[in-house]
């Protein structure tokens, strides 16, 4: 019984630690996403300043201005493709923890219904050979009687074999 207990302690423990790093893959997606969003949230700072900027004559916006503006629109367009790429990991990993949580609860709940049923077969492995004890206990009480029951006749046996010799000597 200590032994399936250890067991079973060693079995969580490992599973802790595959879950540990699991999160830690996770938890290293969201960093990576969350700077992918600070860079947007940056570069969108840069196009809303493109875009007030007008080096031109009388305050007008000239190509150059224009082609900037594009070029951090542009960009910024690159980088929501790339923050879209990362979320996609993202979920996977979310989906991917939430598989192996459900496996993990599916596995506990198969290895606890095996642990009950071997309970089981023991409790009524113990309750036969309790029984057994007590056949054997009472098929000696019974040996035991008899044995005294043959020795008392024995004894009266003896003894009135004795009396009869005697009364005959």
């Amino acid at each position: 019984m200590k032994n399936l207990i250890v067991l079973l302690f060693l079995l969580t423990s490992f599973s802790v630690i595959a879950a540990q790093s699991d999160t830690s893959a996770y938890q290293t997606q969201r960093l990576k996403v969350n700077a992918l969003l600070k860079e947007r949230s940056v570069k969108f700072g840069q196009y809303d300043q493109s875009l007030d900027t007008r080096t031109g004559i009388f305050g007008f916006q000239t190509k150059d201005d224009i082609k900037n503006s594009n070029e951090i629109l542009r960009q910024i367009v690159l980088n929501d493709n790339n923050i879209f790429k990362e979320l996609k990991i993202l979920m996977d990993y979310k989906d991917q923890e939430m598989k192996q949580a459900q496996n993990s609860a599916s596995e506990a709940s198969n290895r606890i219904q095996n642990y009950m049923v071997s309970i089981k077969k023991l409790q009524d492995q113990n309750q036969q050979l309790s029984d057994k004890i007590e056949g054997q206990q009472a098929g000696k009480s019974i040996a035991w009687y008899l044995v005294i029951l043959l020795a008392a006749a024995l004894a009266y046996l003896y003894y009135s074999s004795r009396r009869k010799l005697k009364t005959q000597a």
